[in-house]
């Protein structure tokens, strides 16, 4: 910090963290709950038991022949014919048809009962399974999110100060151009970058360019501002925020070339470019599962989200594993995209390539070429995703 700067705590930071941590402790107690299931439990498979007895053997002569002196013999036929459905299918084999017809009388509806019942008790634990996972995908979310509030709590903790100097010859200084200032914040982020949020309007019913104040801002900071492209690009009579910024040292220069499967119009894949929240820009390519139209649904479903969440000032790995919870607990069949992001940090030069089951990326620096490679899945396949993140 700079002589007459003092960090100023606030009262909605503690807060934020507060929220993190109990969204925390509600992610942990969304884990605790029932687990998912690979096998079935021994009162469920009584249940089973009774239900045949209850359906089939119930008004059979040999009712209690069976299910009493010989119940133990029962049970192993039931166990045997489970096995036998669980290992090939609805069809028995021939050794345990031959047990089953010379045990008993009913033997048809008696398998026929045993395989309803099975059937019935293995789509409850597909279901139980299948809640399971949407609570895991639920939990991951939450836990996701908690990380990111505490990271944003702990990051404005260490930007927001004050100068009352600087602050004085500020509303001095627009004053004399006709501007009256409500609020004025200062913010500073890791890298030193300075960042001026000012809530303002005139004292007449003039208009005044937000560009001609940078200038003012920057000669009094003593850094080069420029307003950010989100606000107002001119202050009226009524209250509007404008944030300055710290202009950047570096820019990138964008181009594409694209072409669909077989020359095709429509092409799987899609793209953006976008300026990010602390002097970032981006791009980012989403392959969709398939070709044609299908593709192009879902890599343009995945581009929009990230667009959203990163515009937003969500952290890139945040994000893009949030995109995947979202696809995996939102959907009965696996539907896979592509994500290649490549950020841009304008203020130091370097880049950082993110990718999740992305094909390869060649770096061309004068004579020589850099080719990288993911081993990582494409998202929407597996709740826990592996993200391959690299800087230059």
């Amino acid at each position: 910090m700079e002589n007459g700067q003092v960090l100023h705590s606030s009262l909605y930071v503690e807060q934020i963290d507060k929220f993190a941590v109990s969204l925390k402790q509600l992610a942990k107690t969304f884990l605790k709950l029932e687990e998912k299931k690979q096998t079935f439990s021994e009162e469920e498979i009584d249940e089973m038991f009774a239900c045949v007895r209850e359906e089939v053997c119930e008004k059979c002569e040999k009712n209690s022949w069976c299910w009493g002196e010989n119940y133990i013999q029962m049970y192993q036929m039931g166990y045997e014919i489970l096995a036998a459905v669980d290992q090939y299918g609805n069809e028995l084999d021939a050794e345990t048809k031959r047990k089953l017809t010379q045990r008993c009388i009913m033997a048809p509806r008696f398998y026929r009962g045993m395989l309803d019942s099975f059937h019935e008790a293995r789509q409850n634990m597909i279901w139980i399974n299948r809640i399971a996972r949407s609570r895991e995908g639920c939990a991951a979310q939450l836990d996701l999110f908690a990380d990111m509030l505490q990271n944003m709590a702990k990051n404005l903790e260490d930007s927001i100060f004050t100068d009352e100097r600087l602050g004085k010859r500020i509303l001095s200084q627009l004053k004399r151009k006709g501007i009256r200032v409500l609020s004025m914040h200062f913010l500073v982020n890791g890298e030193g970058k300075y960042e001026l949020h000012l809530t303002m309007r005139t004292w007449k019913a003039e208009k005044i360019p937000v560009k001609s104040l940078a200038g003012i801002l920057g000669n009094l900071t003593g850094r080069r501002l420029i307003p950010g492209k989100e606000g107002a690009q001119l202050i009226g009579a009524d209250y509007t925020t404008v944030v300055f910024r710290e202009g950047p040292s570096y820019y990138t220069m964008s181009g594409i070339a694209r072409i669909g499967k077989g020359c095709s119009n429509i092409s799987g894949d899609s793209f953006t470019m976008m300026d990010l929240p602390g002097g970032k820009r981006g791009v980012a390519l989403s392959d969709g599962m398939g070709c044609g139209q299908a593709a192009c649904r879902e890599s343009t479903l995945v581009i929009e989200l990230l667009e959203e969440l990163l515009e937003a000032g969500f952290p890139e790995k945040t994000a893009i594993q949030m995109i995947n919870t979202t696809l995996v607990c939102g959907r009965e069949e696996i539907h896979y995209s592509t994500i290649d992001l490549t950020v841009f940090d304008l203020y130091t030069g370097e880049c950082e390539l993110i990718k999740a089951g992305a094909s390869s990326t060649f770096i061309r620096r004068k004579d020589q070429i850099e080719h990288l490679t993911s081993t990582s899945l494409p998202i929407g396949v597996m709740n826990s995703l592996e993200i391959d993140s690299v800087k230059r």
